[in-house]
């Protein structure tokens, strides 16, 4: 019997048609930042260390793919282009993308959107929490 809120990377890669290995190494990582437990064993799985509520788009997209930005000249690295006419106006894109990562959670990308759209995340993911 598999432990109660939990998901197999298999489950989960069958459920969104993902690659087995790939979300594995996703679910490891998150797993070792201490968003998911990992259940080890074969009636294990992975299931939220937190309230989903608590969690937040961005913070598992920078543990997933590092900092977010758009460009590179929209990081902290300096440009190389002079009299540049776009660093600015993609800074700002990138700040108000980030803000609206910041805000949204992980509980809120669960709802349904209102016309029956599948939820985001596995409801298996949260039923503990």
């Amino acid at each position: 019997m598999r432990h109660a809120g939990t998901s197999s990377a298999k489950d989960i890669a069958d459920a969104y048609d993902l690659p087995q290995e790939a979300l594995a190494k996703i679910l490891q990582k998150l797993a070792k930042a201490k968003l998911l437990v990992s259940h080890p064993g074969t009636n294990g799985g992975y299931s939220l260390a937190k309230a989903p509520h608590a969690i937040t788009a961005l913070e598992v997209i920078r543990l997933i793919d590092g900092p977010l930005f758009m460009t590179a000249c929209a990081s902290d690295k300096e440009c190389q282009v002079t009299n540049c006419n776009v660093k600015e106006p993609l800074a700002r894109v990138s700040h108000s993308i980030t803000e609206v990562l910041r805000k949204l959670t992980i509980a809120e990308m669960m709802e349904s959107n209102g016309n029956g759209a599948a939820k985001a995340v596995p409801h298996e993911l949260v039923s503990l929490v």
